[in-house]
């Protein structure tokens, strides 16, 4: 997939931008995310995908303090698999691009591939769980996952969806 988004030069929007239902966000690779080598220690990868997805949530007027405070509510990663492709560098500019692939009502499953240009250096598969902040299982406030389902599906904008493809309450 290409994006229009500056991969050199210009500045990108802090909070990376929305492509195609994709959640693009440069990261830039500094000294202290490398081994002796230059290269990227591979738990940063982590980092930069908790990162994207933050702001992912932030670009869709969510918050995950104010989520908590207001509902007692947070996300925890339940699953995460990652696969290493090719290894980000000091000062590479990297993109981490974030796909929502299911919406359900106690979790939601995610891609996040980690790209220098073109090439596939890192690729996640996560479910995060909504939790209590005691530590129990909770269920996506129905807006939250409704809000999650349109851009999943393409319907940011208001774009009314049919009904029955609708997140059940």
């Amino acid at each position: 997939m290409t994006f229009d988004v500056p991969l050199q030069g210009g500045p990108a929007p802090d909070g990376g931008v929305m492509r195609d239902g994709v959640h693009v966000f440069p990261v830039r690779v500094y000294y202290e995310y490398t081994d002796a080598g230059g290269i990227v220690y591979h738990a940063d990868y982590l980092r930069f995908a908790e990162r994207a997805r933050t702001e992912m949530m932030r670009l869709f007027g969510q918050n995950h303090q104010d989520l908590m405070e207001r509902t007692g509510l947070v996300f925890a990663v339940a699953h995460c698999e990652m696969t290493f492709h090719r290894p980000a560098r000091l000062d590479d500019l990297v993109w981490v691009e974030t796909r929502l692939t299911e919406v359900g009502g106690a979790s939601m499953r995610l891609r996040q591939d980690i790209r220098r240009d073109a090439t596939l250096l890192v690729g996640l598969r996560l479910r995060l769980a909504m939790m209590t902040t005691q530590g129990r299982a909770g269920r996506i406030p129905q807006g939250l996952r409704q809000t999650l389902w349109d851009h999943m599906t393409g319907r940011p904008d208001g774009g009314a969806p049919d009904p029955s493809d609708a997140p059940e309450t």
